[in-house]
């Protein structure tokens, strides 16, 4: 069976775990080539390797935070893992502690947590590294002698596989991959720059001539990985593979390798310092174990993957700097991704408007950067413009839910969706200014986990303007925790306050309110709302009343304590009326109220104060009524990427 048939008949969704990297990029990539139920998990948002690839095949994930993962396994709901996570395989990736708990903590709580899924496969990239002076092609039950930190996590891992494999009983099996390249390589490593001063008709230095290495190309490494899935089965549940061709390389070999194929005239040179502490002289795989069990063998020679890869990396330094495709360049700024998610109803005439404004903005900042447009089953054209204007920009994906859920649900359908570190919520009316976003990302750079847009003036009618004044600002003296002044929904969220706010389950939600309740380093931006660009608004003094009460229901209980105290003060009231009556009936009959009128207005005060408190009673109960009944806060009906409308799978749309 071919490769192309062979992972459309992967069972799904597939999850890519750690679709940032260089093999999880290409195993990415060639899934999707094939199948659009395929996500991949980044973490940083420098991700040079995933460009183009939409945004709704992209998923945040901190491996590290068990929050983080089971949010991404519940939106996901996999069935086929292949898992490329990995920290230390680069010289300069040092930190003992982070390559522990990255390679082999993290992995124990994902396959806890993986447990509960239905699996059909999962497949871990291991390393050859996990055999460290044992490198002489070792057969897989050969002594595990790791010579690293990275080798010693590896080496653990492949462990933890065997035990989850054959006693309880997953579908899960290790990879042991050897020196694996190819496109998307990290520019640091030996072919790359190999590659590069090709490119120029020069040699790099080279480690000693005498080290060998097993050259794999990346697409004979994501052919085993689907193998591995494909041939998923209980017999080799927990067993791990080498991943190699078999034949050592050494360096000198290389470079001769090179003179020859590329006709350079340059004169190889061969410096100890060049190579890495753990290089050895004999490292090769004895792949016969993958070749006879899942039917496995490498299949492209040296010779064909050098001219492969030399010609990729022709391409891509056309349009990119190669010492900035490597983890070891200087960082990007932190803080360097952003998710737009633009809640839209009735604006189908806003969209465009608002795309090409984002679109400007995020290229001034240079961030990585996707659009997220919900379209909360707008009764106009909306889905077509999205779908038109996804086509033309792989940032571009949208939603669209079953029927109108309203504006928050809009906006935390899109929250769950978005990939990148901040998530900046806009309304599709274009009455939260686009540039404004720039202002944010400043503060966001500068510390701040929230930043809100604060209304300092609104083009309204002066006594609405004054109305909403009021509302704001007896909901900030209302609301138990602090509720900044004349601030919507438009704001920017870290990462981190996106996923405290998707933790508060509230099927009625106030997002302003949330912010504000989880707290964290929240900074304001002021500026002027300008009124709808398009069409007329869809709010009126009814929807405004429910909004109000909406917000103060949800934050305060104070009408409760304003209510109790009341009735504590009109009981008090009453028994000094009733003693006042007995007493002036006493000692002065002729004093005391006559006829009906006086009775009348206390039992029509009274009576309206119970009425008025049955009310509030009414709407706190009434909103307790809407959470027990566990309805979804919204459903997606479909998405929209690259052009292409995709129904949702059953399980998916909520």
């Amino acid at each position: 069976m071919s490769l192309e048939r062979m992972i459309a008949a992967l069972e799904g969704p597939v999850l890519v775990i750690g679709a940032s990297g260089f093999i999880g990029a290409n195993l990415l990539r060639s899934c999707l080539a094939q199948r659009s139920d395929v996500v991949g998990t980044v973490f940083s948002g420098d991700s040079w390797r995933l460009q183009g690839i939409p945004a709704a095949n992209l998923a945040f994930l901190n491996l590290n935070d068990p929050a983080s993962v089971a949010t991404v396994l519940r939106k996901v709901a996999p069935r086929t893992i292949f898992d490329c996570s990995s920290f230390g395989a680069y010289a300069f990736e040092d930190d003992a502690q982070r390559i522990h708990a990255t390679n082999y903590s993290s992995f124990i709580n994902l396959l806890e947590q993986a447990r509960s899924l239905p699996l059909a496969a999962y497949i871990r990239a291991g390393s050859s590294s996990e055999y460290g002076l044992n490198a002489s092609g070792p057969a897989e039950d050969a002594p595990l002698l790791p010579n690293s930190h990275y080798a010693v996590s590896k080496a653990a891992c492949s462990q933890a596989v065997s035990y989850y494999g054959k006693v309880l009983h997953q579908p899960i099996v290790n990879l042991r991959l050897y020196s694996v390249y190819g496109p998307y390589e990290d520019s640091s490593r030996l072919i790359p720059n190999l590659c590069a001063h090709i490119a120029r008709g020069e040699l790099p230095m080279f480690a000693r001539p005498d080290v060998s290495r097993d050259f794999i190309h990346v697409d004979d490494v994501v052919a085993a990985f689907v193998t591995a899935a494909a041939r998923m089965s209980p017999a080799i549940a927990g067993e791990s593979f080498n991943i190699g061709t078999g034949n050592p390389t050494r360096l000198d070999a290389l470079a001769a390798q090179a003179v020859s194929q590329f006709g350079l005239a340059a004169t190889p040179e061969f410096s100890t310092s060049a190579g890495r502490a753990w290089d050895l002289s004999d490292w090769y795989a004895n792949p016969s174990k993958a070749a006879r069990i899942l039917g496995w063998q490498a299949r492209i020679t040296l010779e064909d993957g050098l001219r492969r890869s030399v010609d990729w990396w022709r391409d891509q330094l056309d349009h990119s700097i190669f010492g900035e495709l490597t983890k070891k360049a200087p960082r990007q700024a932190e803080r360097n991704s952003v998710s737009a998610v633009i809640a839209c109803y009735r604006d189908a005439q806003a969209i465009p408007v608002m795309h090409q404004r984002l679109t400007e903005v995020f290229q001034r900042l240079a961030v990585d950067y996707e659009i997220i447009f919900v379209n909360d089953c707008s009764p106009d054209d909306s889905a077509d413009v999205i779908r038109r204007i996804s086509a033309e920009d792989p940032h571009v994906i949208g939603i669209t839910h079953s029927r109108n859920f309203g504006s928050q649900a809009a906006f935390r359908s899109g929250m769950e969706y978005a990939s990148k570190e901040s998530c900046v919520l806009l309304d599709g009316d274009l009455q939260d200014p686009p540039e404004l976003i720039e202002d944010f990302v400043r503060e966001w750079r500068a510390g701040a986990e929230v930043v809100y847009g604060r209304r300092v003036k609104r083009d309204m009618p002066v006594m609405l303007e004054a109305c909403y004044r009021a509302f704001y600002r007896v909901f900030a003296a209302m609301s138990e925790v602090p509720i900044p002044k004349d601030a919507g929904d438009f704001s920017l969220l870290d990462r981190s306050v996106v996923y405290w706010m998707l933790q508060c389950k509230e099927r009625d939600a106030f997002l302003r309110g949330l912010r504000a309740f989880v707290g964290f380093r929240q900074v304001g931006v002021d500026y002027v709302r300008p009124d709808r660009m398009f069409g007329t608004s869809t709010n009126n003094w009814i929807r405004n009343i429910g909004w109000a009460k909406k917000g103060i229901f949800s934050f305060s209980r104070i009408p409760l304590h304003l209510l109790t105290a009341f009735g504590g003060i009109a009981c008090v009231l009453t028994v000094l009326l009733a003693v006042f009556s007995v007493g002036v009936r006493v000692l002065h009959p002729e004093l005391a109220p006559r006829g009906v009128t006086f009775v009348a207005l206390l039992v029509m005060f009274f009576g309206s104060a119970s009425i008025l408190g049955i009310g509030l009673l009414g709407e706190y109960i009434g909103k307790i009524f809407e959470e027990t009944k566990a309805r979804p806060a919204f459903i997606r009906r479909n998405l929209i990427v690259h052009g292409e409308v995709r129904v949702l799978a059953p399980g998916n749309e909520s």
